[in-house]
């Protein structure tokens, strides 16, 4: 049996001392069934954001602002590693180590040699005014560099035998800077250098997600919710046996609990599934996560930290068959419709060709397209490219956009073969007016476009429709209030 498991701990699972023991006595769990965790965390809850707040304010020459916003970093870290010391819920937890609590003052001074460092770059920022894409990297990098060394000091005062590895030590990408692209044959070798020693000696690494380095060691990031990214990256750089998403929710749903209070968890869902609910918007996992699992068949688990007991979701190359259409609806919201009519390119070659150069002369991903012989719709993440990318589809057509659309995405098993499902689908949300249509090659995934105003309608009518009698081998349908018997 493969005992290697990466371990995957988002904001919310280390958002502060408690939080972080939590996720202590959960891969202590792991080590005492006999499994070999490596540990990928997160920057502890909303620490990003107030790092890229940082940086904009900065660039906008508010060093006041922006030096006060590393203040409040400072003072969260230094009481979150000094609760995490001498905090008095650890006398009475089974795991803390009887060990003494001389190396809180190193800590505390790691943690401000660090945030030295970032206030140092913030105030040459204030200075030259420009916020490129290699500052933010490196300003946004601190978050998961803080918490991996403070989650590592932990779990070590917790009696886990832990060992903190530099994640940009390991990851390994182009550059770049935002959005990285990891190179795989490099990860591989860097992990037999940097983690495997580790295992081998039964230690367990702890790692921050989310950053890498260029080949020449310049700090990257992976992108937004790129932790995922990192754990899985780990996962097939080192053949483990298993990959753990922790979260705050118990799994995939078939919609969001926020917008659809009876959404019931998905207890076991395909890596294709999986995969086209992430990229079309459902929260739970970073889009790429799934795709170096895929590579190796490693199968990837989506579980709640605050509620162990819960088995999740488990994510395969093969689900079960499914008695229900579809898995779960999945929405993305702030979304742009451009439409490009060009009557005078009737029948012309290379007309598609020419637009979608425009996109990616702008390295812009598009999310659905509709077309016609001489008109093209395209939905677009909304981004401050767009009237640049309009003004240069104009040189070819006729353009016009259109903000706060939402792209609603039923995920399923063969929907492409079940007769009668788009008539449902449609006859389900006939209230709403619906503005593009897509399912095409596609087995698993029907989407279409709707106002964002009634997307949250949209979704509630679907669920209702499709979700009234769900497959319990597929669905935690035990999770459904059960009727109060009258006496």
């Amino acid at each position: 049996m493969n005992r290697l498991v990466v371990m995957k701990f988002g904001g919310t699972s280390v958002e502060d001392a408690a939080a972080i023991l939590r996720t202590a006595r959960i891969v202590a769990g792991r080590v005492g069934k006999g499994l070999q965790p490596v540990v990928v965390v997160s920057a502890m809850a909303k620490v990003t954001d107030l790092l890229i707040s940082a940086a904009t304010t900065a660039a906008r020459g508010d060093r006041g602002s922006a030096l006060a916003i590393t203040e409040r970093l400072r003072i969260r870290h230094h009481d979150t590693a000094t609760q995490l010391a001498a905090g008095p819920q650890l006398h009475d937890d089974p795991l803390a180590a009887a060990r003494p609590d001389s190396g809180l003052a190193a800590t505390h001074a790691w943690m401000d040699a660090e945030l030295d460092g970032l206030e140092e770059v913030l105030r040459g920022l204030t200075v030259v005014g420009e916020l490129t894409p290699r500052i933010s990297d490196m300003i946004v990098s601190y978050g998961e560099r803080l918490s991996s060394r403070m989650i590592t000091e932990a779990f070590a005062r917790c009696g886990l035998k832990a060992v903190h590895v530099d994640a940009r030590k390991c990851i390994v990408t182009d550059a770049q800077y935002g959005k990285a692209i990891p190179q795989d044959a490099a990860i591989e070798q860097r992990l037999k250098q940097h983690i495997v020693p580790h295992l081998v000696e039964g230690r367990v690494p702890v790692m921050g997600g989310f950053i890498g380095s260029t080949e020449q060691g310049v700090t990257t990031t992976l992108g937004r919710g790129g932790s995922d990214f990192t754990a899985a990256l780990v996962g097939a750089g080192i053949d483990a046996g298993a990959i753990e998403i922790w979260t705050d929710v118990d799994g995939i749903m078939t919609a969001d609990p926020r917008v659809c209070p009876e959404a019931l968890r998905v207890k076991t869902i395909s890596f294709e599934e999986a995969a086209e609910l992430a990229y079309f918007g459902a929260k739970v996992l970073h889009p790429a996560t799934i795709l170096p699992a895929v590579r190796k068949n490693i199968p990837v688990f989506v579980l709640n930290s605050k509620n162990v007991e819960n088995s999740g979701t488990r994510i395969t190359a093969l689900a079960p068959h499914c008695r229900s259409p579809f898995k779960s609806i999945a929405v993305k919201k702030r979304l742009t419709i451009m439409d490009v009519v060009a009557s005078r390119m009737l029948m012309s070659h290379g007309y598609l060709k020419a637009i979608f150069d425009v996109f990616d002369k702008h390295k812009c991903p598009v999310d659905m397209v509709s077309t016609s012989e001489v008109s093209v719709s395209i939905s677009l993440d909304s981004n401050e490219k767009l009237p640049a990318i309009a003004a240069d589809l104009s040189q070819l057509a006729d353009v016009k956009y259109e903000g706060r659309k939402a792209l609603v995405c039923m995920v399923g098993e063969n929907i492409r073969g079940q007769n009668g499902i788009a008539a449902r689908v449609f006859q389900s949300v006939r209230h709403v007016n619906l503005r593009m249509i897509s399912q095409g090659a596609s087995e698993i995934n029907m989407s279409f476009m709707v106002e964002e105003d009634d997307a949250d309608e949209a979704v509630r009518s679907l669920h209702a429709e499709f979700f009234g009698d769900p497959d319990p081998a597929i669905f935690d349908v035990e999770a459904l209030p059960q009727p109060v018997k009258i006496s």
